[in-house]
């Protein structure tokens, strides 16, 4: 997924209100920018935080640029834009870069399921049961090499996990893919400490026959693509 207009580099005065950030930009001017992250952001809202913003000229926009990227001091780059995930996994599902996945031809995003839901994409191919699939945006990193999920409590993630579990016993494939946008990391975990009930209800889901992958991205101010599978560690879970 390519940005549709060069990003310009900047360093973060504060991230407040959850949707808005101050920045000033490297060309002295200071600036306020969409922030299309509802999370927590651990340990990516300190002020002086390397950042590139997506500068627009909608007339339809009140705001003239939009975050997309931090840049930590060890040089690991994260996608924070929450929206941006989907977009990522639609153009690898069509190049069919998700080996898991990449027998299905057809691929449906937005579908309705469940009771008011939508899924995030329905796939489907001859001879094969319907695939409904839900994206996590993933950018929480606390130590090593961990990527976790999620960085604050989740009821949409919540009621997403219980959906799913219904397509599964329904006879469809029910999958769940962690899309993590944090270049620093190459394992993931839940972060059960931060949602215990998303971490518990993950575990029911599994035993009713969701599917979890998770894949990491590459992230510049370029552009944001799926790289590889990252290994998922549920002991955890299995202790619980």
């Amino acid at each position: 997924m390519r940005f549709q207009t060069p990003l310009m580099p900047g360093r973060l005065i504060k991230r407040y209100k959850r949707f808005l950030a101050d920045v000033i930009l490297d060309d002295g001017r200071q600036v306020t920018a969409h922030c299309a992250n509802p999370g927590a952001m651990i340990g990516l809202k300190e002020p002086g935080l390397r950042v590139w913003l997506e500068p627009n000229d909608d007339p339809k926009k009140k705001l003239k640029f939009g975050w997309r990227v931090a840049q930590l001091d060890s040089g690991a780059c994260v996608g924070i834009d929450t929206s941006l995930p989907n977009k990522i996994i639609h153009e690898a599902l069509r190049a069919q870069k998700i080996a898991e996945l990449a027998d299905y031809d057809t691929i449906r995003p937005e579908q309705k399921y469940g009771a008011n839901s939508r899924v995030d994409f329905l796939l489907s191919a001859p001879a094969l049961p319907e695939a409904y699939v839900e994206v996590k945006n993933v950018h929480l990193w606390r130590s090593g090499d961990w990527a976790e999920f999620p960085d604050t409590v989740t009821a949409r993630g919540l009621k997403h996990l219980g959906v799913l579990g219904d397509m599964a016993e329904a006879g469809h494939r029910a999958v769940l893919i962690y899309c993590v946008q944090h270049t620093g990391c190459a394992r993931f975990r839940l972060a059960a400490d931060l949602d215990p009930a998303y971490a518990e209800a993950c575990k029911r889901a599994l035993q009713r026959g969701v599917e979890m992958l998770c894949y990491s991205c590459a992230v510049s101010c370029e552009q944001i693509t799926l790289e590889r599978a990252l290994s998922l560690d549920l002991s955890n879970l299995e202790q619980g």
